[in-house]
């Protein structure tokens, strides 16, 4: 038997209200399921993190996490990702475990990502890492002379949303698009956790020779944390924009790494917190 791969959604019986009259229906939901993230070199394997995710798109997160959090520098690094096809594997559970195969003799050490193992899709994984650390994984601040119009950022979120397919048939995702200056749009990846969907971009990114991203825009729904703007720093993403509120973390990171960060970007309003030069009008 073949097991069926979970989908981006779910469909679910619901009892709906209209007024005072319920009405037995059904509803689509989004699906939340594990995901393993292994690495593998030479016969070697280690867990290297788990985190709730929408199914779709896994070989793009798998490559997008080991792309930000420094793993690997370059998409050459990797020899193959695929799903796990071990027998001692349960069926069911192989489509939510993902082998990242390196290239490398042995694999590097995990040891900093021990709290990765319980990932929390909602908000990331809080207070891992400070900006000390992100400069000895090599990340440097931006040299990156982009500028946008204001007009151009007040437009991003309707583009996005034009985009959310899945989000329109839910309403239970997050969203991370990437635009041009001009505001036109590469690519857009949801997921039930906004890093899952930032990181479904950069494996994007990675896996078709796109990186670095310089010159390009950043749009997420909800909040702008530490762990976003980490992760735009490595992929050179210089301008960061967020529906909603910054984290005080996430504004340390922005202004130490020269990034420009954007909050509240709805309604024709925004707030800039960093590099505000990049911003034109």
């Amino acid at each position: 038997m073949i097991e069926e791969r979970p989908g981006r959604t779910t469909e679910t019986r619901v009892v709906r209200y209209v007024g005072g009259a319920p009405h037995d229906t059904f509803d689509e939901i989004v699906t939340e399921e594990p995901l393993e993230l292994r690495l593998v070199a030479h016969g070697e394997m280690r867990t290297l993190a788990v985190t709730m995710r929408t199914p779709g798109n896994d070989f793009e997160l798998a490559a997008g996490f080991v792309t930000s959090e420094s793993i690997v520098r370059g998409r050459d690094e990797i020899a193959q990702i695929g799903y796990c096809i071990d027998p001692a594997v349960d069926a069911a559970q192989r489509y939510n475990i993902v082998n990242v195969e390196l290239r490398a003799a042995r694999i590097t050490d995990v040891s900093r990502f021990e709290r990765h193992f319980t990932m929390n899709s909602s908000c990331g994984v809080c207070g891992r890492a400070n900006l000390e650390a992100l400069r000895d994984l090599g990340v440097a601040p931006l040299v990156d002379d982009t500028r946008a119009a204001i007009a151009t950022i007040y437009e991003l979120p309707d583009r996005m949303r034009e985009a959310q397919r899945v989000f329109a048939a839910t309403g239970g995702l997050h969203a991370a698009a990437l635009f041009t200056r001009d505001g036109d749009a590469l690519a857009v990846r949801e997921d039930v956790g906004r890093h899952n969907a930032l990181d479904k971009l950069i494996g994007w990114a990675q896996m078709n020779a796109r990186l670095p991203l310089s010159g390009t825009l950043l749009f997420v729904s909800g909040r702008a944390s530490y762990e976003i703007l980490q992760k735009a720093a490595v992929a050179r993403i210089p301008i960061v924009c967020s529906v909603s509120a910054p984290s005080s973390l996430a504004v340390d990171l922005a202004r130490e790494f020269n990034i420009t960060l954007l909050g509240f970007v709805r309604d024709g309003r925004a707030n800039v917190y960093s590099a505000a030069e990049r911003i034109i009008t």
